[in-house]
């Protein structure tokens, strides 16, 4: 068997990374004793993702593509210390080392020469005597230095377990110096307690230590990231024998080791498993802690609250309400319906009750009285969605000021928690909330939690939208439990019966064809069966005729929404397109591949997770504004607002030129292209569809066949979501 070449140099850029499998292409500048310093070679393999400025040295074999010429595929990549001045230079300057540019790197490199990486490792504190670098550069590079050396502990400890640089370094940001007695005593703690690192990167490095497969502690781990699977799925409980199925398979030990962690995780309260009725019969459902408390909490509070007889709008209970909606109807440009009267007098008369109702079918105009009529009566009232931008288009629409949800509650970091809860309760005599079909359980209970039991609450939304991305089916729930009153408008007005949108959004959620003949000027289909060539087409329509025959800014009023993540027309793949051909790389255009994903400046980015701290939550969208490669910071402008975001916290943010469809959820965008072809047929579901086409304001182009949508109209099965709190509510 011929030895393996060995090739050593300073990484220059990573050309392409796939989270998933690890494949990595990269740019190498060798040592100059190899093939030059000036010469760049193609390095491809699966290796964990180096970053640009280390120093490597792989094993491998040259090779010659067909295509992309000659290059080496790495078997092992090892990092090793720069051994030029030239490679010390850009090691230092590459943004590695926290406090230090490609200014100061080189001033520091032309004054210690080859000695620079012993100063920094023995006396740091000659950084002084540089030229440029005072007291406080000095302190903040010598942290930064003995940082970097622990994270490279860290890394070298899991080299090899598929743990990538950026999550090596949060692995050392979450427990400091312990970071590798931690992982080696309880490597199931990673999925816990780091967010990016899920149970099947820890079981790979608990194998490695040599873990036994049925170690109760790996058994306890699986059982728990089953159950949070299925909570981001969206559930809130899995049946026992579900849970019990699938930790087995995933585990591949006995179904019995399985029981046994779950009776011993329910033993010491790490679960909580409760019979409910499914059917005619009983089943056991377990919980995580978080959801059982929420679901039995929020069940509790909506009881409270009914059952409650005091109510701040107690007055309204004996208004004449034909004489006063008829005066705001007669002051108002739209005339109120028999079902609008009644759906404000309901909300102002009862303590929970709800209003839903599919596009252009009144529900803010009712919504308009309703504050109309609070206002006449000097009531106070507040206004909130569960996302920035639903909020946005809540005040937008009534002339009021709105707010998320987790603002009006206002999170305390100190406390980790919200300010307004029950021992400080909002003060409003009712709290509207729109947009609930994306209201997930848990902020739910922390909303009714801040409410007083005399408070009104209305919640609208559409109910045949799709359900929220948080666990929890809170919308149907309530709806299927009786409790509260509920009015579904469903007359279309005059002025929404012009609009394609809104009338093929309609036919879609009654099981019938929208029309795709293209007659209309708001709703458009491009026939194309291939996914490759759909995928062309998609970023040609987006890029060019959109932009040329509407006037549409392809960055800012054009919003793609894909059904899946895989494949030539998914999320991932057409962000890829997308951005390179709306946002391609310039000279002068500063880029950083963070957590697997090449940003650059001006690209557009969603957040993936609620972030307290910053007051940034799930679904909220902005624009990369600029780097600091000294700092090690990238900031974005969300809603006008700059955020920053430290290197290890760039996996909370992906690329957003095109979205899930569920992501958009409250959402509305001027244009909406979306591509439906037969290969997602899995994802093809009438509520995706119809909350896809129902997030366009003025615009909706379709690039697909007839036949994937024939598919996605018939199938309204909506995907079952394990909940009990209309069985709560109906006990």
């Amino acid at each position: 068997m011929n030895s393996p070449d060995v090739l050593r140099g300073s990484v220059e850029r990573i050309t392409y990374y796939n989270e998933e499998t690890d494949y990595c292409v990269l740019r190498l500048r060798p040592d100059q004793l190899q093939l030059g310093s000036e010469m760049l070679v193609t390095v491809v393999g699966n290796m964990p993702e180096p970053q640009p400025g280390e120093s490597v040295r792989l094993e491998g074999q040259w090779t010659n593509h067909p295509r992309h010429g000659r290059q080496f595929r790495a078997d092992t990549i090892t990092q090793i210390r720069p051994a030029s001045a030239e490679a010390i230079r850009r090691y230092l300057g590459s943004g590695l080392v926290k406090g230090v540019g490609p200014v100061t790197a080189r001033r520091i490199v032309d004054f210690f020469g080859l000695e620079t990486l012993d100063v920094l490792d023995r006396t740091p504190q000659r950084l002084r005597e540089v030229p440029g670098v005072g007291k406080h550069r000095t302190s903040l590079i010598s942290t930064a230095w003995v940082e970097q050396q622990q994270i490279k502990e860290v890394m070298l400890f899991l080299q090899g377990h598929g743990v990538s640089s950026a999550l090596a370094v949060k692995i050392y940001k979450t427990y400091g110096d312990q970071a590798i007695s931690i992982v080696s005593k309880d490597p199931y703690r990673l999925a816990q307690d780091i967010f990016g690192i899920g149970f099947r990167t820890a079981d790979k490095i608990a194998q490695d230590l040599g873990l036994p497969p049925d170690a109760p502690g790996r058994i306890g781990a699986g059982v728990q990231y089953v159950l949070n699977n299925a909570t981001d799925d969206g559930n809130v409980f899995l049946p026992r024998d579900a849970l019990v199925e699938g930790a087995t398979e995933m585990l591949s030990v006995e179904s019995g080791v399985v029981e046994e962690a779950v009776t011993r995780l329910a033993g010491r309260g790490d679960l909580n498993i409760e019979a409910v009725p499914e059917g005619l019969e009983q089943i056991e459902a377990v919980y995580l802690p978080p959801m059982y408390y929420s679901e039995k909490g929020a069940a509790v509070r909506l009881k409270t609250m009914i059952d409650t007889p005091a109510s701040r709008l107690d007055a309204l209970q004996r208004t004449d309400w034909d004489r006063l909606l008829g005066d705001i109807s007669a002051g108002g440009p739209v005339h109120l319906t028999g079902q609008q009267r009644e759906a404000i007098r309901l909300a102002l008369t009862h303590k929970i009750s709800i209003l839903t109702g599919g596009p252009g079918t009144g529900k803010t105009t009712t919504l308009r009285a309703v504050i109309e009529v609070l206002v006449r009566k000097r009531c106070r009232f507040l206004l909130a969605s569960p996302t920035g931008r639903a909020a946005k288009r809540l005040s937008e629409a009534t002339g009021q000021p709105a707010r998320t949800i987790h603002r009006m509650l206002g999170y305390s970091p100190s406390q980790r928690g919200f300010t307004h809860n029950e021992e400080n309760p909002l003060d409003a005599d009712l709290v509207v909330i729109d947009e609930v079909s994306m209201l997930d359980l848990t902020l739910f209970y922390n909303l009714l939690k801040a409410l007083r039991p005399d408070t009104h609450l209305l919640l609208v939304g559409d109910v045949d939208q799709l359900p929220s991305v948080g666990a929890g089916d809170v919308l149907r729930d309530l709806i299927r439990s009786g409790i509260c009153p509920v009015t579904r408008l469903d007359v279309i007005f005059r002025q929404a019966d012009t609009s394609q949108i809104i009338s093929n959004a309609h036919r879609i959620n009654q099981g019938e064809t929208p029309d795709t003949s293209n007659r209309g000027n708001d709703f458009f289909l491009f026939p194309e069966e291939d996914p490759t060539a759909a995928a062309e087409l998609l970023v040609n329509i987006v890029q060019e005729r959109i932009p040329h025959r509407f006037g549409y800014d392809p960055m800012r009023d054009i919003q793609v929404l894909a059904p899946m993540y895989r494949g030539p027309v998914g999320v991932s793949a057409l962000n890829e397109s997308l951005q390179a051909t709306l946002n391609p790389p310039q000279q002068r255009i500063v880029e950083r591949r963070l957590a697997g994903r090449l940003f650059r400046k001006g690209d557009k980015v969603i957040q993936m997770r609620n972030n307290y701290e910053k007051d940034v939550f799930n679904g909220d969208i902005g624009w990369v504004h600029s780097f600091d490669l000294t700092n090690q910071i990238m900031t974005v402008n969300m809603d006008d607002r700059l955020v920053q975001y430290d290197w290890a916290e760039a996996d909370e943010l992906t690329h957003a030129y095109c979205i899930s469809v569920h992501r958009s959820q409250g959402s509305e965008y001027p244009c909406v292209v979306v591509p439906i072809l037969t290969q997602h047929y899995m994802m093809l579901q009438r509520n995706l569809l119809y909350t896809a086409v129902t997030r366009a304001k003025e615009l909706v182009v379709l690039v697909g066949t007839r036949k994937a949508i024939a598919i996605a109209v018939r199938n309204d099965k909506v995907a079952r979501r394990w909940s009990a709190l209309d069985w709560r509510l109906k006990a």
